[in-house]
């Protein structure tokens, strides 16, 4: 059962409500009965989603010495059929040939597999993920049984039910063929219409540039290409220094089969990814020491989905590096760091896990990928994905393009070794075998170390050397050398592997969203949304008593403190009582309220209220303004305060 904050039951239509009420998000074009997959940010969602990219500077691009980049979202054909996603970037799709309405095919799969175990609990009296709220439980129910009307509260066999969790276990790992096979065997229908065998789509939107349309593209589906083309600027800029890591946010566009879950599953989203370079050769990380003992994830491997299980693996990112789970130190840096700042964003740690792409499901670029998936009343939404492209982009766009997108480096020691050379007279081979000299030549660059010392043995006992030429058969080399030379290499080259984390932020946003909010315990229309202060979209609420107009000064004074500081800040002069003007900025997650009273213009004191617990301190306005910028910076908490100015019990505001 999905829950709150502090364990409650989660009404999934009373925060979706507060949310749009509130204007967090809206659905787009709503005047001309909106869009699906298309949504607006209200001033609160404008503002939290700032903070949430802002955290992301700071924790990534300013702590590890990243380069940010901001490239184009028109992208040309050609580097995007380069890239492999004109061929490659799509979903399967399923057609309701009744209804005309297009699905995705592993979500409808899903849908209905996980109503059928529904309604197996529900046929045997078991708890079912319901609100408490019997009204409440009668719309969610009568919802989902429109959204999957084939699926009636009946008792499956066990072993179904063993089947059915399997395949929920490796969802992702299916082909098109798999799941056109699942749909047949299993009977799932569109709410009774069959529907047609998946097809792929192409999730990227396409445009032409320019007024002539001769020059096809595509609104970017990722940031990471924009990156990988300034790659050798960028290396240039840090001065041939490896490895570095480049950064981008911006907006992404796919086009998506069948948008759903509110922000979770959209057509234009904000991303912000790192495309870090790294020597192939060494994917160790300098800072891996920093995380490896203290940072401890929950892991879903592959081979545990391919079990058909959904067991999680708790350890040190230390020790999963080490057995190998997750495949080099840089790879596992990344993922620990991911974790520390999705909790300092305030996600809860417990509703967090890292789930192992499968073969099927891993990009075509990939080696190793793992999603940071959160835990929402949706189920498990992957919300960052880290994985290890090797070297696929950079040698892709280089062979396209003949330009080099590679280091040199030159090397401290030279590189010594021994290697066999064989030595073919030019003269001998062109007469010789005229057109076909070619031919030859190619035949003998490609002879491997082991075959020629076994050629130069040959030779050596007075043997001829002999070699097979496609369409010449056996041809004898009479005028060759093979002998064993002393090589030195003082520069080496090497094409970059990237490890990329890439953020969906609009899921980050959403998903925190569910992990902060609850509801005060003596009155359940009463939510709050507790995000940690630096998250907060607005800091401070500012109340005075009443409209006397004696309570302007300081309330004008305590505003323009707050904000010469840059601490966002509003006041609410409403006619609402105090009480109800503080539950609906706990709505908005304002974590703290400064009362304005009668007191305040006899000696300029004023209180200070938290957000959540509702205590309250009180002091001078310039030591309030000092309170709330000391628990903004980590330097001081709410406890803290309370034990250094006490609390302050003198009048109730909250009634």
């Amino acid at each position: 059962m999905a829950t709150t904050k502090v364990g409650q039951p989660l009404d999934r239509g009373t925060l979706d409500s507060i949310l749009r009420r509130r204007m967090f998000y809206t659905p787009a074009f709503e005047l001309y009965g909106g869009v699906s997959g298309l949504y607006d940010y209200g001033p609160p969602g404008c503002a939290l989603q700032a903070n949430i990219v802002d955290l992301w500077r700071k924790h990534f691009v300013m702590e590890e010495d990243m380069m940010e980049v901001d490239t184009t979202m028109l992208t040309p054909y050609e580097v995007l059929k380069t890239s492999g996603h004109v061929d490659k970037f799509a979903d399967w799709m399923c057609k309701d040939p009744k209804t005309g309405e297009h699905l995705r095919a592993d979500h409808l799969v899903e849908d209905v597999l996980e109503a059928r175990l529904k309604g197996d609990a529900e046929a045997r009296g078991e708890v079912v993920d319901e609100p408490e709220n019997e009204a409440d439980s009668c719309d969610k129910k009568k919802a989902r049984k429109k959204k999957v009307k084939d699926v009636k509260a009946v008792k499956l066999e066990d072993d179904v039910k063993t089947e059915y969790k399997g395949i929920l276990a490796q969802i992702d790992n299916y082909n098109g063929e798999e799941l056109g096979e699942l749909i047949q065997k299993h009977s799932i229908t569109n709410n009774g219409n069959p529907v047609e065998p998946p097809i792929s789509f192409n999730l990227m939107f396409g445009t032409a540039i320019g007024p002539s349309s001769n020059m096809p593209g595509f609104l970017r589906p990722e940031t990471a290409q924009g990156q990988f083309l300034t790659f050798a600027k960028l290396l240039d800029f840090n001065n041939a220094r490896m490895p570095f890591a480049s950064a981008s946010i911006g907006k992404s566009f796919r086009n998506e089969i069948s948008p759903k879950s509110g922000l979770l599953r959209v057509r234009e989203f904000l991303m912000a990814e790192i495309e870090h370079f790294v020597d192939p050769e060494n994917k160790n990380h300098p800072r891996f020491k920093e995380v490896a003992d203290t940072v401890k994830l929950r892991f879903l491997p592959k081979d545990v989905q391919l079990a058909k299980r959904t067991d999680l693996t708790e350890q040190t990112i230390g020790e999963a590096v080490k057995a190998k789970m997750v495949d080099n130190e840089t790879l596992g840096y990344f993922m620990a760091r991911i974790y520390l700042f999705l909790t300092e964003l305030g996600v809860d740690p417990k509703k967090i896990r890292f789930r192992q792409h499968m073969a099927n499901e891993m990009a075509h670029y990939a080696t190793d990928c793992w999603d940071a998936e959160l835990e929402t009343s949706y189920g498990w939404i992957e919300c960052v994905g880290c994985a290890d492209r090797s070297a696929y982009d950079l040698s892709v766009h280089s062979k396209r393009t003949g330009q080099p997108l590679l280091v040199r480096e030159n090397l401290e020691i030279p590189k010594v070794w021994e290697e066999w050379d064989m030595d073919v007279d030019k003269k001998w081979l062109g007469p010789r075998f005229k057109k076909d000299a070619k031919k030859v030549e190619t035949v003998i660059e490609s002879i491997s170390q082991e075959e020629r010392e076994k050629l130069a043995a040959k030779q050596k006992a007075g043997e001829p050397v002999i070699i097979n030429v496609p369409d010449l058969g056996e041809v004898t080399l009479e005028k060759v050398e093979i002998v064993k030379r002393e090589k030195k290499l003082y520069t080496r080259e090497f094409i970059p592997n990237v490890i990329e984390p890439s953020f969906g932020i609009g899921r980050i946003f959403y998903s925190l969203i569910e992990h902060v909010y609850h509801y005060r315990p003596e009155d359940r229309a009463r939510g709050v949304l507790s995000f940690p202060p630096k998250i907060a979209p607005t800091k401070v609420l500012i109340v005075p008593l009443s409209g006397n107009k004696d309570f302007d000064p300081a309330v004008h004074s305590l505003s323009r403190a707050f904000r010469k500081i840059g601490v966002a800040n509003r006041v609410d002069d409403s006619s609402a009582t105090i009480g109800k003007r503080y539950a609906r900025n706990d709505e908005l997650g304002t974590p703290f309220g400064v009362t304005v009273d009668f007191q305040t213009v006899k000696d300029g004191t004023v209180t200070l209220r938290d957000r959540d617990t509702m205590q309250q301190v009180r002091a001078s306005q310039e030591e309030i303004v000092n309170v709330v910028t000391a628990i903004l910076e980590g330097r001081e908490t709410w406890e803290d305060v309370v034990k250094r100015l006490g609390l302050f019990e003198g009048q109730d505001l909250e009634n």
